[in-house]
């Protein structure tokens, strides 16, 4: 629902109001109506009592409507001079005829069996009186009914002016990676209970912001100084193949450069990996974990085969399955893999297990290389960090893209010391089995 919540607010109490406001007005200016003509009736009966006691009282008609503003009528019935349209035998209470000058209250009383007491009024006269009874006591009501709209209209303004000061304070926050670091959180003092959730929601958006903007400065930053050392190197050997004079000399300088070329190009697919697995939205699907770890090994194998490692593979009876994304479980696993391989010694093993976890499908990767240090363990999954000492090839993206992989998957991924001797232990652990 769009538009403005003050208005919705202010609109719909306003409604409210007016439609209760009016409804106890008519009903107050009712009551108020009814109630001085149940007065008014009370009063002719009070004059005929009193005119009943008068012996001496005057019967005229038009004296009688001379003496007061409410014009009533009195008339001693037999003798007295009544009006042409007041009937004769009209017998006792209450009643309403057409006179000369419009309709008539008339209030009969028999003050003795062959004596009647008449007393009537007009009307309009009456209807006047009991109107201007009835508007006396509607209009403290209508005046109490404007001012309760604009109360309303006021707090409901008031009660909103937190959330438009918040808004204020969003934007007057700096934008920009140099002010990352600088965005600060919403204040919660002073607020509604109801919006209390929303602004922490906020703050915790707005410190997820900053991190992962931070990260992605960090990140940037070294992926410059990562690229700038093999283009550097790049651009020394292209000088150094320039300046061959021979073809023999050429040859020599070429070799150096198309490594550096395959260094420079496997940084830049690992970088667009590492934006590829962050941005997602790769497709899913039903994913046989064990034939996609089989798939792998044939394809790694020549590798394994040329050192001499004993590339082996070990699965539970079932075939456990999953609905995923199968390019990146491939992703994640072939580096695994390589790295497995790679830190393995010559001649020595790597071995791979399919299992299951309760609900969640494991693989292991494990090789019989020097190990990681385990205070060294989390630092490996920082993008651009290499392990001392190693003498491993590498930009030091693979495990990060690796790990960023697998927590958008909803897995995880750790690296273990060997349960059986040394060398390093690579778990993935993913969704639930189906």
């Amino acid at each position: 629902m769009r538009g403005s919540l003050e208005r919705r607010l202010s609109r719909t109490l306003a409604l409210a109001i007016g439609t209760i406001g009016l409804v106890a007005g008519i009903a107050s200016f009712a009551f108020a109506y009814f109630d001085a003509q149940e007065l008014q009736d009370e009063t002719l009966v009070q004059i005929a009592a009193l005119a009943s006691r008068q012996d001496g009282a005057s019967n005229t008609p038009d004296r009688a409507a001379h003496e007061s503003e409410s014009r009533v009528i009195v008339v001693r019935l037999p003798g007295g001079t009544a009006p042409r349209w007041l009937p004769v035998g009209l017998p006792g209470g209450f009643h309403t005829l057409e006179g000369d000058e419009g309709r008539y209250r008339v209030f009969v009383r028999a003050s003795l069996p062959d004596a009647r007491i008449v007393v009537a009024q007009p009307t309009e006269t009456r209807d006047e009186i009991a109107i201007n009874s009835a508007l006396r006591t509607a209009a403290p009501m209508a005046g109490l009914l404007v001012l309760l709209l604009w109360l309303v209209a006021r707090i409901v303004r008031r009660e909103l002016a937190p959330v438009r000061q918040l808004a204020q304070t969003l934007d007057a926050q700096a934008v920009g990676t140099q002010a990352v670091a600088r965005l600060q959180p919403l204040p919660e003092a002073d607020l509604p209970e109801e919006i209390v959730p929303f602004v922490r929601a906020i703050n915790r958006l707005l410190e997820r912001v900053s991190r992962a903007l931070t990260e992605q400065r960090r990140f940037i930053a070294d992926a410059a100084h990562e690229l700038r050392s093999p283009l550097t190197a790049l651009s020394v050997q292209v000088q150094n193949l320039e300046a061959a004079t021979s073809a023999e000399a050429m040859r020599a300088r070429v070799a150096p450069l198309s490594e550096g070329i395959n260094r420079a190009r496997r940084l830049t697919e690992q970088l667009l990996s590492l934006a590829k697995t962050q941005a997602g939205g790769a497709a899913r699907a039903k994913v046989d974990v064990a034939r996609l770890v089989r798939d792998l090994i044939a394809e790694v194998f020549p590798m394994a085969e040329a050192r001499g490692i004993d590339l082996g593979l070990a699965e539970d009876s079932s075939s456990p399955t999953l609905e995923s994304e199968p390019a990146t479980i491939r992703l994640i696993l072939r580096n695994g893999l390589e790295n497995a391989l790679r830190h393995a010694p010559a001649g020595g093993e790597v071995s791979v297990r399919v299992w299951h976890d309760g609900e969640r499908i494991v693989v292991d990767v494990s090789d019989n290389g020097p190990g990681i240090p385990e205070e060294e363990r989390e630092r490996v999954f920082d993008a651009f960090y290499r392990l001392a000492g190693s003498g491993a090839e590498g930009s030091g993206l693979g495990l990060a893209i690796a790990r960023e992989a697998a927590t958008r998957l909803g897995g995880t991924l750790g690296l273990h010391a060997r349960p059986a001797g040394a060398g390093t232990l690579f778990r993935l652990s993913l969704g639930r089995a189906s």
